[in-house]
């Protein structure tokens, strides 16, 4: 048995079934995405250029301004094959970083990633930056949800945003 349908009943179906079905996906998930947009905020978000094989650090602010805790689950980039979270210790005076599989953000809180504490840790390049540059790095939170941040690329001897530790002047620092 043979199925045909004709130029118009596929028009009809085109325009009345396929394509309304399509906008709303599209519609449902830029929805999603502002959902995430208006109960996150990043502020200050750079990060410190070192040359290529030596890996690099993420820095910013994320301010949770909904109702509910979010945990920010995993990161990743187009400019580095690997991006994870970390967290530097000092104990007896020596300093140690930590991989850190996920953070939660309180409601109406903040959390600060900076130099010394948490941060982003950014391994393997796939193109040379250089201060001045912007690499975009997406958020992932549980639920689903993502956000794409631009951070600007700074010189290593640049001064972060507001007041930081220097991860660079720690004795005894080591990965």
């Amino acid at each position: 048995m043979k199925f045909a349908i004709g130029r118009n009943a596929m028009a009809k179906l085109l325009v009345e079934i396929i394509l309304p079905a399509g906008i709303c996906v599209l519609l449902s998930a830029s929805t999603f995405a502002a959902e995430i947009g208006q109960s996150v905020q990043v502020k200050d978000a750079w990060i410190r250029w070192l040359p290529a094989t030596v890996p690099s650090g993420g820095y910013m602010t994320l301010t949770n301004t909904g109702a509910a805790s979010l945990a920010l689950i995993s990161a990743d980039s187009p400019d580095f094959g690997e991006v994870s979270f970390h967290q530097t210790h000092t104990k007896n005076g020596v300093s140690a970083m930590a991989a850190v599989s996920s953070l939660t953000v309180a409601p109406q809180s903040s959390l600060r990633f900076a130099p010394g504490g948490y941060h982003i840790m950014l391994m393997q390049p796939k193109r040379t930056l250089h201060p001045g540059d912007h690499v975009p790095i997406t958020l992932h939170f549980a639920g689903g949800q993502s956000l794409e941040v631009l951070f600007d690329v700074r010189a290593a001897s640049a001064s972060p945003p507001g007041p930081s530790d220097d991860m660079g002047s720690m004795p005894g620092m080591h990965h």
